[in-house]
C-alpha cells in the first residue's frame, strides 16, 4: 500500500527542525563536501543555496554496456544518480543481488542535477530497452534551483511509461560547510523538492518514493549520525540506512 503523502504543514514543520537540529551542531562538525557540487559559486544565488557551476568534469560511476544489457535481459534495476550514488551504489548493488537476485546497473554522477540523469535515462531507453524497475536517487544538486525539479520527474515519468515502476529517492541536503542562513536554505529547498515529489506521486501512479528524507527527520540524531556532511551518508552506518530503505522498496513488487 502507498504511504499518505505528508501535508506542507508538516514537511515544513518537520523540515525546519532538521534544519535546526542541525544547524546547532554544525560547527561542531563541519566537513567540506567536496563531491557535492563542487565548483558551487560563494553567491548565495536565487533560491538561498548558492549556484551550481559545471559538473561534467566530476567523478562517475557507469556500468558496461555488458552490464547493462545483462540487468535489461534478467529484468534487473537501472539506477541513475548523483554522488551519494557514487559512493553507495556498489554497496546497493550487492545488497540487492543478495536480497532478490537483482543485477544492478548504474549511471551515477557527482555534482549532476536532474535534468542530466534524465537526459542518461533518455539515452539508456533508446540504446539499451529498459527494465520494468528503474530507480532515480537524484534531487540533491537541484537545490540550487528548485523550480526545474517538477518538468524532470515528469519527464522520467514520461520516459518509463505505464508499464514500469519508476522508484525516486527524497532528498534532504543541509550542507555542514556553509553558513547557518544558507543551511536553512538547503533545508528549505529540500523540501521544496519533495513537495514536488509528492506532488507527481498524484498523479502518477507507477511514481513510488523512498522516504529517506523522512526516515532521517522522524529521530533527529540521524541528521547528525547517519550524514557525514549535511548531504553523503556515512559509511557503513548511514549508507546501510539508505540502501535498505532502497532494497525494500524495489523488492516490494
Amino acid at each position: 500500500m502507498r504511504q499518505m503523502k505528508p501535508n506542507r504543514r508538516q514537511i515544513f514543520t518537520v523540515g525546519a527542525a532538521a534544519a535546526a537540529a542541525t544547524v546547532a551542531t554544525s560547527t561542531q562538525n563541519a566537513s567540506a563536501a567536496a563531491e557535492f557540487a563542487a565548483s558551487t559559486t560563494s553567491t548565495t544565488g536565487p533560491y538561498g543555496s548558492g549556484v551550481l557551476g559545471s559538473w561534467t568534469g566530476a567523478t562517475r560511476a557507469i556500468s558496461t554496456p555488458a552490464q547493462i544489457q545483462r540487468t535489461r535481459d534478467t529484468n534487473g534495476v537501472f539506477m541513475f544518480g548523483d554522488s551519494i550514488s557514487v559512493q553507495d551504489g556498489k554497496s546497493l548493488a550487492i545488497r540487492l543481488l543478495n536480497r532478490d537476485g537483482s543485477q544492478l546497473a548504474v549511471h551515477n554522477w557527482s555534482s549532476r542535477p536532474t535534468s542530466g540523469a534524465v537526459d542518461a535515462l533518455q539515452q539508456w531507453a533508446s540504446t539499451y530497452g529498459l527494465p520494468r524497475r528503474i530507480l532515480m536517487a537524484s534531487g540533491s544538486n537541484d537545490i540550487f534551483d528548485p523550480p526545474k525539479f517538477a518538468a524532470q520527474v515528469a519527464r522520467a515519468v514520461s520516459i518509463v511509461g505505464q508499464n514500469r515502476i519508476l522508484y525516486w529517492v527524497n532528498i534532504q541536503v543541509v550542507r555542514k560547510s556553509v553558513t547557518s542562513t544558507v543551511q536553512l536554505a538547503d533545508q528549505r529547498n529540500s523540501s521544496w523538492l519533495n513537495m514536488q515529489l509528492y506532488d507527481a506521486q498524484e498523479k502518477y501512479p507507477n511514481l513510488r518514493i523512498v522516504r529517506w528524507a523522512e526516515w532521517l527527520w522522524v529521530k533527529p540524531y540521524r541528521l547528525l549520525n547517519y550524514l557525514r556532511d549535511g548531504v553523503h551518508p556515512t559509511v557503513p552506518l548511514g549508507q546501510d540506512a539508505r540502501n535498505e530503505l532502497i532494497v525494500q522498496s524495489l523488492v516490494q513488487r
